[in-house]
């Protein structure tokens, strides 16, 4: 498997985007099957350049998590990103993690300081880690994975700071050895240009900084969504979303739209990629892939 951070060299020296697919481990057997037998194959369809899979709060899907890494990479031949976090973990429980990621063939990380398991605040691990910075310094120093790390064009929802305090937040876990960064979701590319431009221009990053897209296919679902990662709805997003009610179909044609022009904008203005939210489905971002004609 590639390291991630080559992919990105080699697609901007051939003038192409990264397309890369984030999952969640299902809960169900049936969501498991759905996923693997159904979803995946359908995706792969289009040619992504690596996907990722997420970790549950707490580390809750933990063995979960490294099955389906390992299933994606040997029956699909895809370079995966796995999800570790700092909760709940001390150092030694780290380290064997990371040697059991090894042994799945996984070459990349995407470190995470990540979300307690009952909600609420962030407690440290004794032994553990605060930080997710110091995560990514942990693991740079366990051998030569590639490491992305989150970033949050709207500013992290637990930094009551603001967006650019967080954002130096940011840049210290790419000092610490991050290799790229995928943002989380949002629906005003006006929000990720600023992120982009002040990371570059003030801050002097230089890694890759991948947009997080999702293509809506519920108002319900995706208000909810927003609510717990701290995602803006634009007022007219938010008036199109009112209008659709509870008509998914309708909701799910409009998201796919709506992705659409959105991932045409971003990838006019230079964004190394796209990096899609999936929700564990294939049709929306088959058609928005379709749609960019990067199927």
């Amino acid at each position: 498997m590639q390291l991630i951070r080559d992919i990105y060299t080699a697609k901007r020296a051939a003038g192409r985007p990264v397309i890369s697919l984030e999952f969640f481990p299902p809960k169900t057997e049936e969501g498991d099957r759905a996923l693997l037998e159904k979803n995946i194959p359908a995706l792969m369809q289009t040619k992504p350049d690596y996907c990722s899979v997420t970790y549950g709060a707490g580390g809750s899907t933990r063995e979960k998590t490294l099955m389906i890494v390992d299933r994606i990479q040997r029956e699909h031949q895809l370079t995966a990103l796995a999800h570790l976090t700092c909760v709940n973990h001390t150092r030694e429980q780290v380290g064997e993690l990371l040697q059991k990621i090894k042994a799945t063939g996984c070459k990349n990380i995407l470190a995470l300081r990540g979300d307690p398991p009952t909600g609420g605040e962030f407690e440290v691990t004794p032994g553990g880690f605060e930080y997710s910075a110091q995560l990514v310094q942990f693991i740079r120093e366990q051998g030569d994975f590639g490491i992305g790390v989150a970033g949050f064009p709207e500013g992290h929802i637990a930094c009551k700071q603001g967006k650019r305090v967080d954002w130096q937040y940011l840049k210290a876990k790419i000092e610490a050895g991050a290799d790229f960064v995928i943002t989380q979701l949002f629906f005003d590319n006006a929000d990720y240009f600023a992120f982009r431009d002040h990371l570059a221009g003030e801050l002097g990053v230089r890694v890759p900084l991948v947009p997080g897209v999702i293509a809506i296919v519920s108002a319900t679902q995706i208000k909810k969504f927003t609510q717990l990662c701290g995602s803006r709805i634009p007022a007219a997003l938010g008036a199109k979303l009112d209008a659709l009610g509870t008509d998914d179909a309708a909701a799910a044609e409009f998201g796919i739209e709506y992705a659409s022009r959105q991932c045409e904008e971003l990838l006019r203005a230079g964004a190394p990629g796209l990096h899609f939210y999936t929700l564990n489905k294939a049709a929306s971002t088959v058609r928005v892939l379709k749609n960019l004609n990067l199927a």
